[in-house]
């Protein structure tokens, strides 16, 4: 958790760096897993892919970067069952499996806090998932 936090405090930018933080917090709470650091993405728990195609790997479950433009959420289930909550999640934009926000001020966090649930669920459901418990991280 250590080079998560230290990462995070070198975010040049004060907004993006409290964001940084508040979703570290929403995410471990969300997940139940404690994050780690993948290059600048802050991950949270694992699990493991094959494709159909043979080919596979180790993702997390749920993750997050704070990109120069904006917020980056990683959701790996994509959002086709979360049409009904992003209309009321606020300003955004969404990719396949991202979720762009400029600020956390322009969303409602507690919105985000149940589509992170939810799809942390859905990869539980799908996966077998590992992590360690983010016990240190609940508001």
């Amino acid at each position: 958790m250590d080079n998560v936090e230290n990462f995070i405090a070198n975010i040049d930018h004060a907004q993006k760096r409290n964001d940084a933080l508040s979703l570290l917090i929403l995410l471990s709470k969300a997940s139940g897993y404690s994050a780690h650091l993948q290059g600048s993405i802050i991950g949270f728990g694992q699990y493991h892919y094959i494709y159909d195609s043979g080919r596979e790997g180790d993702a997390s479950v749920i993750a997050f970067a704070a990109r120069k433009q904006n917020l980056v959420l990683y959701i790996m289930n994509g959002f086709s069952q979360y049409g009904h909550l992003l209309e009321k999640l606020g300003k955004y934009k969404v990719g396949k499996s991202c979720l762009y926000i400029n600020k956390l001020k322009d969303i409602d966090l507690d919105v985000l806090l149940e589509i992170a649930t939810l799809s942390v669920q859905a990869m539980q459901h799908k996966y077998r998932c590992t992590g360690r418990s983010a016990a240190g991280y609940s508001e």
